[in-house]
């Protein structure tokens, strides 16, 4: 480090940045241990709960390419600098990890499970449903963890923000109007977000629960 200015606020500030970045980091990662345990269990839950696969190819790679625009403007989230110096634990990471995706996985599943069982969707119709099930997840389980307190505690950065926004709104828009996949009513997608809100909150205090236990700050 080089300071070109007398005095220590200089180094404050860097110290300030540096575990800014760090709280950055520790989402992201957290995020892609949740993301690779739910994505992998459930298409193999989702095999043998409808014995076709639930997702196509195509599918999978546009909810790829929205995970991924939406895990990049982490990197402009608006965080809270730790109180203390920060360390980085991967066990104990990968655990909460483990936890939080195993909730995002019984969440999805309960959501195909409604709608193969209760609804009696086809299996096109249940592709589309495990789509729009997964993109609002993955938005409810990101603001779930990006905030260490209550989700509620800080307003998240505008790219994240908007990315969202944009998000939700491509995947409504194609799973309504059935491009590149089979339409759902809209009341149906509607639902399913909602039942993403509310799911994250539960996640909220799920998270709080391992993060005290687990010491991840």
């Amino acid at each position: 480090m080089v300071l070109t200015d007398p005095g220590l606020a200089g180094i404050v500030a860097a110290v300030k940045e540096g575990r800014i970045t760090f709280q950055r980091i520790l989402t992201y990662t957290l995020n892609s241990i949740i993301k690779k345990i739910v994505t992998a269990l459930f298409l193999i839950l989702g095999l043998i709960m409808t014995g076709h696969a639930i997702l196509t190819p195509l599918l999978m790679v546009i909810i790829m390419i929205a995970g991924d625009f939406l895990a990049m403007s982490l990197t402009t989230d608006k965080v809270r600098p730790s109180k203390t110096p920060n360390a980085w634990n991967i066990g104990n990471l990968t655990i909460a990890g483990i936890v939080l995706g195993f909730c995002l996985l019984a969440f999805c599943a309960g959501v195909l499970a409604f709608g193969r069982f209760r609804l009696n969707l086809q299996t096109e119709e249940l592709r589309t449903m495990t789509f729009v099930t997964l993109v609002f997840g993955s938005q409810a389980t990101i603001y779930a963890i990006r905030e260490r307190k209550h989700l509620w505690d800080s307003w998240p950065s505008g790219w994240l923000a908007a990315s969202s926004v944009t998000d939700i709104l491509i995947a409504a828009f194609l799973s309504i109007g059935g491009f590149a996949m089979a339409p759902l009513p809209a009341i149906l997608v509607v639902c399913t977000l909602l039942c993403a809100i509310v799911f994250a909150f539960v996640l909220d205090i799920v998270k709080l629960l391992i993060f005290a236990r687990l010491k991840i700050a």
